[in-house]
């Protein structure tokens, strides 16, 4: 930095100052992120003595400059002269926490307990204890707020002594007038929990717990399901026998639906963090309760929970006491519910097995299959291959398998395209005879669907096969239905086997290249359709690097250099360009 040298010591803070009072918020974003450069030419000392209080005094700007800001001095540590002097950065860091906007609190909570890492026990002492007594004391709850996100991270690097009082503290914030700090409070309450030793869990912990779920706001009570695992998975069962699964209880059939949605969606994690012993009878009983609560949001999401819920409990308890009433909502009014059941309920078949499986569950897949709601369909069709490894390809083939047929002309052509998308893995199961005789034929169908999507999707089907039943599958079964499209009327036909024969060109024999490919859709290079002669050329340019067996290089001179060179001299620009693409790419020119 060239400057007088009688300036030298006022020039850094002085133009800082110019640009955060300038009225161009990007020259004052600017000057923030410019703050380690002027920290470096202050050196370490006059950082800490100069440039840090005038930032604590220009807390007084945007939204987007404080964020800066924030974010800026929690990186500051190297610049005010390392770990011991980091405690220098707290003072403008603690105004920050302060700011009505939440994300600049945020970044500047997020900050300092970036910084306490490097802290030593005695500025803790010293400092950071003393900087959250005051954000807990403030008279605005956004301080109160910010407090309650710096207790976890400093709580094991203080004594006896001043852990009793962050522990007094905390439960001074769960008890706040103001329900924005006990949302907090309980927010940060499950990780906190994780810090505290053991003793106090029930002594501190608990109470807090207990009065939170309670609480008037449910926007508080709905956030005490993730401290009540984190209190389960640190006591031992018998500590928490008494103390926890009364307020479960409670939870799973509180006033507000919102709170027992939290219980339904977290009711794994939450059967998980007890021991299955101790709750067994309550876990069944109360999960069968949120599948008949009256919110449909209730319900979808403890269906949600069948995947991972279902591989805790017994078979029996699955087949006894859940499935009759899963039978119950594949009638529910809310095509969510059903949406959700059919998506999740398919995993089912594992862990009851084949006979159970066949005797339960087809009636109820068989019947969503029906369902007026395309989404419904969809899901089942989506996860068919759940049932498959349990109740085997046969069937498969006498139940399942027709009713998905019967949806290959399904009106939405997202359910069709869903359809193609499983036959593969069905395809692998049925055998090639098999699929020859009941769903070959559905396969060539969906190449004349009049969306786009579908036909796209059934020509990737046609190529999946190839690679599950080989090239001289293809070449016999697949390749003489799909030749007869070009002769079609029709020109979508004759587009349509123009993209199958490329996308087939990377899965077949080298002959099939030569002896059919090649040919056929040379032939469609005088269409009188341009549309169909440029997607010759873009044939040709994909084809063109493959050709590298002899033969085939001498195919690639002999055919598609001369039938290129007459498209780029085509009436039609677009030809033209195309043709034009593929010379370059095939090293025509």
């Amino acid at each position: 930095m060239n400057v007088d040298e009688g300036n030298e010591a006022l020039y850094p803070i002085a133009v800082l100052i110019d640009e955060l009072k300038n009225d161009d918020i990007s020259l004052r974003l600017n000057a923030i992120k410019r703050l380690s450069t002027i920290a470096l030419a202050l050196g370490a000392e006059r950082t800490r003595e100069e440039l840090i209080p005038f930032l604590d005094e220009s807390i007084d700007d945007e939204d987007e400059v404080l964020l800066a800001l924030s974010e800026e001095l929690g990186n500051f540590i190297p610049y005010v002269g390392g770990a011991p002097y980091a405690h220098y950065l707290l003072g403008p860091l603690e105004n920050l926490a302060a700011i009505e906007e939440t994300v600049v609190r945020d970044k500047a909570v997020e900050s300092l307990n970036k910084i306490v890492k490097v802290l030593s026990d005695k500025q803790i002492e010293e400092h950071y204890y003393g900087l959250i007594g005051r954000l807990t004391a403030g008279d605005w709850f956004t301080s109160r707020t910010s407090a309650c996100g710096l207790f976890t991270s400093v709580y094991p690097r203080c004594t006896p002594g001043i852990q009793e009082e962050l522990r007094k503290l905390y439960r001074q914030l769960c008890s706040d007038d103001t329900p924005m700090v006990r949302r907090a409070a309980t927010t940060h309450l499950s990780k906190f929990a994780r810090v505290i030793q053991k003793e106090y869990i029930q002594s501190d912990v608990i109470p807090i717990f207990s009065n939170l779920t309670q609480d008037e706001q449910d926007s508080v009570r709905l956030l005490t399901i993730e401290v009540m695992v984190s209190i389960a998975e640190t006591l031992e069962k018998d500590e928490y026998k008494t103390s926890l699964l009364e307020t479960f209880k409670c939870l799973c059939n509180d006033r507000s639906w919102r709170v027992r949605y939290m219980v339904a969606d977290n009711y794994t994690k939450i059967c998980k963090a007890f021991n299955l012993n101790v709750i067994k009878d309550i876990i069944e009983s109360e999960y069968n309760n949120l599948l008949r609560y009256s919110e449909a949001e209730v319900r979808a999401a403890a269906i949600g929970q069948i995947p991972d819920y279902f591989k805790l409990i017994s078979a029996d308890t699955i087949i006894n006491d859940h499935i009759p009433v899963l039978k119950d909502l594949v009638q529910d009014p809310s095509q969510h519910v059903r949406s959700s059941l059919a998506e999740k309920s398919t995993f089912i078949c594992s862990f009851i097995g084949k006979e159970k499986t066949v005797e339960l569950l087809l009636p109820i897949f068989l019947q969503l299959l029906k369902d007026e709601v395309p989404e419904v369909r969809l899901n089942i069709i989506s996860n068919v291959e759940q049932i498959n490894k349990v109740i085997g390809v046969e069937l498969l083939s006498q139940s399942i398998l027709p009713a998905i047929v019967s949806l290959s002309e399904d009106k939405q052509w997202r359910v069709r395209m869903a359809i193609i998308e499983v036959i593969p893995t069905i395809a692998k199961q049925l055998g090639v005879d098999f699929f020859n005789k009941k769903l070959c034929n559905l396969c060539m169908s969906w190449l004349n669907d009049s969306i786009y999507s579908v036909r796209e999707a059934a020509i990737n089907n046609l190529c999946e096969l190839t690679k599950i039943f080989g090239s001289d599958w293809s070449k016999t079964t697949i390749f003489p239905q799909l030749l007869t499209y070009s002769k079609n009327s029709n020109y979508l036909y004759r587009l349509t086997m123009i993209f199958a024969l490329t996308k087939f060109a990377f899965n077949v024999s080298p002959d099939l290249i030569k002896g059919v490919i090649i040919t056929t859709i040379n032939s469609l290079a005088s269409d009188p359709i341009p549309n169909i002669r440029f997607n010759v050329a873009k044939c040709f340019e994909i084809l063109a690097p493959l050709m590298t067996t002899p033969e085939l290089i001498t195919m690639k001179n002999d055919i598609l250099k001369p039938t290129l060179k007459i498209l780029n001299e085509d009436p039609d620009n677009d030809v033209r360009y195309y043709a034009s693409q593929a010379l370059v790419v095939g090293k025509f020119l």
